[in-house]
């Protein structure tokens, strides 16, 4: 699979999954939910994978959250489609059926927050940050 906004690496058994878009701390826009939602679905189907890994690139943040640019240009049908897609990721994350751990490094805001809880376990950095800031 060829993704643009995240890394997926499988070795040894381990899938690593790894939000790269660190010019924006890793914000979640919707082709990056997509592309979250078929990599744990190829991990939950993949039987040689016994553990997911999910981390951000870069060191300022593991996930800060909605990408902002993205949410002003929805309207209410739109938002709501982003709302259960964002949904979706997080519930197939927390039902993948293997071990999910969220290595956190810098920010989890919001939906990166989000993604750490709904991981079967959270490692995090001393620099680490979690919260659930509402945008304004």
């Amino acid at each position: 699979m060829n993704f643009e906004n995240i890394l997926l690496e499988k070795k040894n058994s381990i899938a690593y999954v790894t939000v790269n878009r660190p010019k924006v701390l890793n914000a979640l826009n919707m082709a990056t939910m997509e592309e979250l939602r078929a990599a744990f679905t190829d991990i939950k189907s993949d039987s040689a994978i016994r553990v997911g890994i999910v981390t951000g690139s870069g060191e300022k943040a593991f996930i800060a959250g909605a990408d902002i640019s993205e949410l002003a240009k929805h309207d209410a049908v739109s938002g709501k489609e982003y709302t259960h897609r964002g949904q979706s990721v997080l519930d197939l994350i927390e039902n993948l059926g293997k071990p999910v751990i969220a290595c956190i490094n810098g920010f989890a805001l919001g939906g990166g927050c989000e993604i750490a809880m709904a991981c079967t376990m959270r490692l995090a950095s001393s620099n680490a940050k979690l919260g659930q800031p509402e945008v304004k």
